[in-house]
């Protein structure tokens, strides 16, 4: 079977961390792969956008803890203790 040309794009696929629970990430982990991978996004809050490194070095380390799922492209939400998903921490938005 021949592979699309067109699929050989590479979005950002968050990986999950095999030694977190269930498969669930914190939020560190997913900004540590935004970095890592050199994404050209912005973060934002509601308030301000934000680079994922910067992020990383000013949030609290019980924030960075924080138990998340990121909806490529859309957003970062927490993972509520029963695992369900609760409240956007980041939109996504593509760098100008």
């Amino acid at each position: 079977m021949k592979q699309d040309p067109a699929s050989k794009a590479k979005p950002l696929y968050i990986k999950q961390n095999p030694k977190s629970k269930e498969g669930v990430m914190s939020l560190k982990d997913i900004l540590i792969q935004l970095v890592e991978a050199n994404e050209p996004v912005l973060l934002n809050d509601g308030n301000q956008d934000w680079e994922a490194s910067a992020l990383l070095d000013s949030l609290s380390e019980p924030r960075l803890k924080t138990a998340a799922h990121m909806q490529t492209g859309l957003y970062i939400a927490e993972i509520n203790p029963k695992g369900y998903l609760g409240r956007i921490l980041f939109r996504v938005k593509e760098k100008a």
